[in-house]
């Protein structure tokens, strides 16, 4: 298994609200996690680090997460603790109300991938049969495409294209989505912010994605094309690839 997350301030943003990061357990499979952290007062970056710093240190004492069903109970239970911590510390600290963040979360097995999203942070996959979103936005526009009220095409250009309808941390309770999918040698997982999905289309992730360069050069790359395309929010990514675990990690 391979895999680099990095992250960029943008062109226009004062401070970086984005977090994230790879981290492996005692068993050696790896959590990747994308957080996009949003309020007033910088409280935007407490949401998304105090997101990052919890599952980190949950995942890197865990083991004994084998199967679908395990990786799905993991990261239904962890991901409630975290939103309980968010809308407790956000209750008792007047400088963090109304704080939240966006989550994308995937452990990555040598026979499977198990994803958690709230928000539209994304997951994509690219494997034999190409490259595709595999997460849903919890976003207004997107509700409005799913229910048939405007196209794709208008969603792009939206004026309320970042009205969320789920975050983490915002509510007592919290509502996600968790799917598992086959994760075989050659496959590639993306999970950004909507500062690299709004800026970097899919043509042109899958070009990258699909070259044959490392991945620190595929990840440069994809911020890179972010920021000339105007670059006004924080760009954030992790990729993981599926590879021969013969090779050992990297």
């Amino acid at each position: 298994m391979k895999a680099v997350f990095m992250t960029d301030q943008g062109r226009v943003r004062q401070h970086n609200e984005d977090a994230g990061g790879i981290f492996v357990n005692m068993d050696g499979n790896r959590l990747a996690i994308v957080a996009d952290g949003m309020g007033g007062h910088r409280a935007g970056d407490v949401a998304s680090e105090m997101t990052i710093s919890q599952l980190k240190n949950e995942w890197e004492n865990s083991k004994g997460i084998l199967t679908a069903g395990d990786a799905e109970s993991w990261l239904r239970s962890q991901i409630t603790n975290v939103n309980s911590s968010l809308f407790n510390h956000a209750m008792s600290n007047l400088e963090c109300d109304g704080m939240g963040t966006t989550v994308v979360a995937a452990i990555s097995t040598n026979r499977f991938v198990t994803i958690a999203n709230i928000g539209d942070s994304r997951c994509y996959l690219l494997n034999e049969s190409g490259f595709k979103q595999v997460t849903e936005d919890h976003s207004l526009v997107n509700e409005l495409v799913r229910t048939g009220q405007i196209s794709r095409e208008d969603a792009e250009h939206h004026p309320r294209k970042n009205v969320l309808l789920r975050a983490l941390g915002t509510e007592k309770a919290v509502e996600m989505d968790i799917k598992t999918i086959i994760f075989e040698e050659g496959d590639i997982l993306l999970l950004c912010s909507d500062g690299l999905s709004n800026k970097v289309n899919e043509k042109e992730m899958s070009a990258i994605l699909t070259n044959e360069e490392p991945l620190e050069h595929r990840a440069g790359t994809l911020i890179s094309i972010a920021n000339e395309n105007g670059g006004e929010d924080n760009i954030t990514l992790a990729i993981v690839e599926f590879a021969d675990f013969s090779e050992g990690d990297a």
